[in-house]
């Protein structure tokens, strides 16, 4: 029942028509919970509630389903709004993006030419812009546009996902460049001709490559939910004296307050991701896939 279920959701999170039905009656029926509005100004007030408690954020303008270059330069143009944004508001924020809402799939060139004004506005501002991975299909370009970035940027990171198979040459080659990585399990459905089949797996490469990254002595942001995984890394550390200035915690807006508060109380650096915008659908429909709970949760909204 759960693998139908996340197929389902997955399924979903792809659909063109589902994603224009959402657009029109808006965040209801429990996304808001997971997504911190339509607006900049959402989000921003979002962020500083995080930042009262000690807790840091990224933002994320969402938008995966872009067809156009007009759609794709109003995007960048909102990547550039929220870092102005960031700044004038004087929130602890950094910017996350998916370069697929850039116009990736349109015009690699197009994708780049954003990426480097987005960059330019973040160093002007003294901020930091991370790439997020995306499915399969988008791994080794995004790679190589990363790699080509970091030839005029240091202020830019990319995502390194644990259920591929791919995972450990691919931070043999990012090593060069002191990669700035966020470190998660994977949130995409795979082939298991390319990723690891079985959750167990997945959990011992994941733990492989925060001990990889850390050992490199690169800064690490372990994204995770899975309390095991963050035991692991905080004995890990301790036993290999590496310092609390290294590495962060990354949990999404939304999920396991609790978990994230304590781990403030305990000196830890903790960011949260945190989503804002119209085109909110396929992140929402990921995050119910990824977690049963999520679904009774949003179930139990719309019986309210």
């Amino acid at each position: 029942m759960e693998l139908m279920m996340r197929n389902i959701f997955q399924s979903l999170g792809k659909s063109r028509a589902a994603n224009r039905l959402a657009k029109k009656y808006g965040l209801r029926f429990g996304a808001a919970r997971f997504v911190a509005g339509e607006t900049i100004q959402q989000s921003i007030n979002a962020v500083r509630g995080l930042n009262q408690d000690g807790r840091v954020a990224t933002l994320d303008h969402l938008g995966e389903f872009v067809f156009s270059v007009e759609e794709a330069l109003e995007s960048a143009a909102m990547c550039i709004q929220t870092l102005d944004a960031i700044a004038e508001s004087g929130v602890r924020s950094n910017l996350s993006l998916k370069m697929t809402s850039l116009g990736l799939d349109i015009s690699r060139d197009l994708c780049v030419s954003s990426m480097k004004r987005i960059l330019e506005r973040a160093r002007m501002h003294g901020n930091f812009v991370r790439i997020d991975m995306e499915d399969y299909a988008h791994c080794q370009v995004s790679l190589d546009i990363y790699r080509e970035l970091r030839q005029e940027y240091e202020n830019v990171g990319i995502v390194i996902q644990a259920y591929l198979f791919r995972t450990l040459k691919d931070m043999d080659d990012l090593h060069e460049l002191g990669a700035n990585l966020r470190l998660v399990k994977g949130a995409y459905k795979e082939s298991p001709e390319v990723a690891f089949p079985e959750k167990s797996a997945v959990d011992e490469n994941y733990k492989v490559i925060i001990q990889k990254h850390l050992m490199n002595g690169h800064y690490t942001a372990v994204a995770s939910h899975d309390e095991a995984i963050i035991h692991f890394t905080k004995q890990f550390v301790s036993e290999n004296n590496i310092g609390k200035d290294q590495f962060e915690f990354q949990m999404l807006y939304g999920i396991c307050e609790d978990l994230q508060k304590q781990l403030v109380k305990e000196g830890y650096r903790v960011r949260i991701y945190v989503p804002y915008g119209v085109d909110w659908f396929g992140y929402f429909m990921r995050r119910l896939a990824e977690r049963p709970a999520n679904v009774w949760f949003v179930l139990k909204n719309m019986f309210k």
